[in-house]
C-alpha cells in the first residue's frame, strides 16, 4: 500500500546514502503513486552523492507533470548552488508552469542572482513581472532596484518595491510627476510599505501638491497604511471644503473613531 512504502520511504532517511540511492532510483522507475514517488525525490535532494544529483536533475528535465515540478522544487529546498545553477536552462527552455516551478526553487534556495538575471532577460511583460514579483518576496531591494529603467519596468515593479519595504526607491517615483499612473501606484506602495518614513512622506506630498488626483493617491495610500491618525491631521489642516469633505468620507471608510470627531468638527457640534 501507499500508506506502507511511504513509511519505508521515510526510514530511508536514516540509511546510509550509499545503501539508499540505488532503493530510491528504483522505486523512481516502479508503478508506485506520485505521492511516494514525490517524497522519493525530496530524499534525494537531501543526499550529497552525484548520482543522486544526477538522478534529480534527470527528473526535473525529463519527467512528466507533477514529478518534473517537484523535482524542480526539491532542487529549491537542497539550496545546493551546484544545483539550482543548472535550473537557469530550464527556465529558459520551459513553459510558463517550469519557469513558475524554477522560481519557486530559487525562491526557496535564496538565489536573488538567478531571479534577477530571469526578469533582466525576460522577454514577455508576464515573465518580468514573475521574476520581479518572486524578488519582492526575497526582500531582495539591491537587485529590484537595478530593474528601475528595464524596458519591461511596469506597476509590478512598484509592487515588489512595496512588499520588501524599500520606500527610497518608492518615493523616488512618488514624488516624481512626469508620469502620474507610475506616481499614484508608488503612493500606494508607500502605503503597503508603512511606517514611519513612508508616513511623513505621504502627508508630505500631500500638503506639496495641488494635484486632485495625487491627492487621490495619498488617501488610498493611507487608507492601505491605516494611518487614520494622518488623514485626521489632514483634515484638521484642510481649508477647502471638499478636501475636508473627501477627507472626512475616508475617515469614515477606515471605520476610524477619529471620524466622529471629524464629523464633529465638520457640523461645529463640539462641545
Amino acid at each position: 500500500s501507499d500508506a506502507l512504502k511511504m513509511a519505508a520511504v521515510e526510514a530511508l532517511m536514516l540509511a546510509p546514502e550509499e545503501k539508499a540511492l540505488p532503493v530510491v532510483q528504483k522505486l523512481l522507475t516502479s508503478d508506485s503513486s506520485d505521492e511516494v514517488k514525490s517524497r522519493a525525490l525530496f530524499i534525494l535532494g537531501q543526499m550529497t552523492q552525484p548520482e543522486a544529483h544526477a538522478t534529480l536533475l534527470d527528473f526535473a528535465r525529463n519527467a512528466d507533470g507533477r514529478l518534473r515540478l517537484e523535482a524542480i522544487r526539491t532542487i529549491g529546498i537542497s539550496g545546493d548552488p551546484a544545483l539550482t545553477s543548472q535550473l537557469g536552462d530550464l527556465y529558459a527552455s520551459g513553459d510558463a508552469a517550469t519557469r513558475d516551478a524554477v522560481l519557486q526553487a530559487y525562491l526557496i534556495a535564496g538565489d536573488e542572482a538567478s531571479v534577477l538575471a530571469a526578469a533582466q532577460n525576460a522577454t514577455t511583460e508576464e515573465e518580468f513581472d514573475a521574476a520581479v514579483r518572486t524578488l519582492g518576496a526575497m526582500g531582495a531591494t539591491d537587485a529590484l532596484r537595478q530593474l528601475r529603467d528595464h524596458p519591461a519596468a511596469t506597476e509590478s515593479l512598484i509592487q515588489a518595491w512595496a512588499v520588501a519595504g524599500d520606500t527610497e526607491s518608492l518615493l523616488e517615483v512618488a514624488r516624481d510627476g512626469s508620469d502620474p499612473e507610475r506616481q499614484i501606484a508608488a503612493l500606494q506602495g508607500l502605503g503597503i510599505a508603512g511606517g514611519d518614513v513612508a508616513h511623513e512622506a505621504l502627508v508630505e506630498i500631500y500638503r506639496s501638491t495641488d494635484s486632485r488626483e495625487v491627492r487621490q493617491g495619498v488617501m488610498h495610500g493611507m487608507m492601505i497604511a491605516g494611518e487614520t491618525e494622518g488623514v485626521l491631521e489632514l483634515f484638521k489642516a484642510a481649508e477647502d471644503d471638499q478636501e475636508k469633505a473627501d477627507l472626512l468620507r475616508l475617515l469614515v471608510m477606515m471605520d476610524s473613531d477619529a471620524a466622529l470627531d471629524a464629523i464633529n468638527e465638520a457640523l461645529d457640534t463640539q462641545p
